[in-house]
């Protein structure tokens, strides 16, 4: 069986792949961030959604990556989380 890694080397050796992937990057990281918060203390997303005033199944589209949410609705979900929301301009790394 092989690694994510090991499959993630050889797609990214195709160009077109590469490249969408890297537009996708900023919002898997998003998705990445709030799953693990989420998890490391223990909360469902009806509890999350709770907390934020949301419901439930936009809590769910939104770490499925089938949601493009606001500025407004991360800091909500930061909020939720007992967390801030900080958004930064990176100049992008040579060496992904």
């Amino acid at each position: 069986m092989r690694n994510w890694k090991d499959v993630e080397a050889k797609f990214l050796k195709d160009p077109e792949t590469k490249a969408e992937f890297e537009a996708l990057r900023p919002q898997y990281e998003v998705i990445s961030q709030i799953i693990k918060a989420r998890s490391e203390q223990g909360l469902t997303q009806e509890e999350l959604a709770a907390r934020t005033g949301l419901q439930r199944s936009n809590i769910s589209r939104l770490e499925s990556g089938s949601y493009n949410p606001s500025i407004e609705l991360l800091a909500r979900v930061a909020k939720g989380l007992g967390m801030e929301l900080h958004v930064e301009f990176r100049a992008p790394q040579s060496t992904r």
